[in-house]
């Protein structure tokens, strides 16, 4: 299965609660942080909902 590199960019702080849990949610908690995670439906629709947060690359 594919995996996702999603760094954390972008400051929650100005936004809504719900982006700050779909943020904290992908596992990510400190500025510049980056996780692994599993390219799923779930996850696409995560980074979608605070992709002006977040930067993603795909790894193989």
């Amino acid at each position: 299965m594919a995996k996702l590199e999603i760094t954390y960019t972008k400051s929650v702080i100005g936004y809504k609660q719900n982006q700050k849990d779909t943020v904290r949610a992908l596992g990510l908690r400190k500025l510049n942080q980056t996780v692994i995670q599993d390219d799923t439906p779930v996850i696409r629709g995560m980074i979608h909902k605070v992709s002006h947060l977040v930067s993603v690359k795909e790894v193989n």
